[in-house]
C-alpha cells in the first residue's frame, strides 16, 4: 500500500512539475511552426543550416531559457515596452537597455549583416523568433504600474493567478491542445487576408497589441474571476495573435534572409 502511495506521489510530482513549464512555451512554439509553414524553401534551408537542423519551434524558447543566466541580463527589458495608455511610444521615454520594439530592429538589422558569424547569427535567430512572439501577447505591450499585469491579481476558475499569467499561459493551456494541434487547427485565410497580415511595421503590429491590450483591461477587474465567459470573449483573438505572429515571423525572416 505504501508502494502505491509513494508510486503515485511520484507521478503526481513529476506531471505537475514537469509538464506544467511546458504551458509556457506552448504559445512560443506554436508562433514557430507556423513560421516554418510560411517560408521560401530557399530561406527554410539557410535557416536550418543556421541553427544545425533545430526548429523554429524548438528554439523559440531560448530568449526565456537564457534570462536565468547572468550573462544574458542585458536581454531581460527586450521582452516587453510599457507606456500609458494615454500616450504613444514614440512620445513615451525609452528604456536605455531597450524593449520589444529595439530588440526585434536589432536582430534584423545583426541578421542582415553579412558580416556577421554563423554563431552570432543562430543566436539572434533564436532571439527574434521569440521576440515576434511576445510583440502579439497583448500583455507585453502594456503598462510600468502593474509590470505588464504580473501585479495585476486575478483568479483563472479557481486558482489565483495574475492578468500577464491568464495570457501567457492560462488561456492556452484552457485548449488541452499541443503546439502542433494547434498548428493544425489556424484560421483559414484567403489570399487577401494573408497579405493584410504580413503588411505593416514592427510599431503598426506593435500598435495592434496595444489596442488589444487596451481592451484586456477594459473588461477585467482585479481580482475578478475569470472562467468560460472570459475564454468566449478571447480564446479566438489568443489562437488568431499566435496564427499573426507566425507569419509575421516567417514574413521578417524571409526579408532578411531573400
Amino acid at each position: 500500500m505504501k508502494k502505491h502511495i509513494l508510486l503515485f506521489v511520484l507521478i503526481f510530482f513529476f506531471h505537475f512539475s514537469y509538464s506544467s513549464e511546458d504551458w509556457g512555451p506552448t504559445g512560443h512554439r506554436t508562433v514557430g511552426k507556423i513560421a516554418e509553414n510560411y517560408l521560401t524553401p530557399e530561406v527554410a534551408h539557410l535557416i536550418d543550416e543556421i541553427l544545425d537542423g533545430q526548429s523554429l519551434a524548438l528554439v523559440s524558447t531560448f530568449a526565456d531559457e537564457i534570462r536565468s543566466d547572468s550573462r544574458y541580463k542585458e536581454f531581460a527589458p527586450w521582452h516587453y515596452v510599457n507606456f500609458p495608455f494615454d500616450s504613444t511610444y514614440e512620445d513615451s521615454p525609452k528604456s536605455e537597455k531597450g524593449d520589444i520594439v529595439v530588440a526585434i530592429k536589432k536582430c534584423i538589422s545583426i541578421l542582415k549583416n553579412k558580416e556577421t558569424s554563423k554563431e552570432d547569427k543562430a543566436f539572434y535567430v533564436k532571439l527574434l523568433v521569440h521576440f515576434i512572439g511576445d510583440l502579439h501577447q497583448p500583455l507585453h505591450i502594456g503598462l510600468a504600474d502593474d509590470k505588464g499585469g504580473n501585479t495585476f491579481q486575478v483568479q483563472w476558475f479557481d486558482e489565483g493567478t495574475n492578468l500577464h499569467w491568464v495570457w501567457d499561459e492560462k488561456i492556452i493551456e484552457q485548449f488541452g491542445m499541443s503546439y502542433t494541434e494547434l498548428t493544425e487547427n489556424t484560421q483559414k485565410l484567403s489570399a487577401e487576408e494573408l497579405e493584410n497580415i504580413k503588411k505593416g511595421t514592427i510599431e503598426d503590429w506593435m500598435y495592434e497589441g496595444r489596442a488589444l491590450c487596451e481592451d484586456v483591461y477594459a473588461h477585467t477587474k482585479v481580482g475578478e474571476k475569470l472562467s468560460y465567459e472570459y475564454m468566449y470573449r478571447y480564446a479566438h483573438i489568443v489562437r488568431y495573435q499566435l496564427q499573426k505572429g507566425g507569419i509575421r515571423l516567417a514574413q521578417v525572416l524571409n526579408s532578411i534572409f531573400s
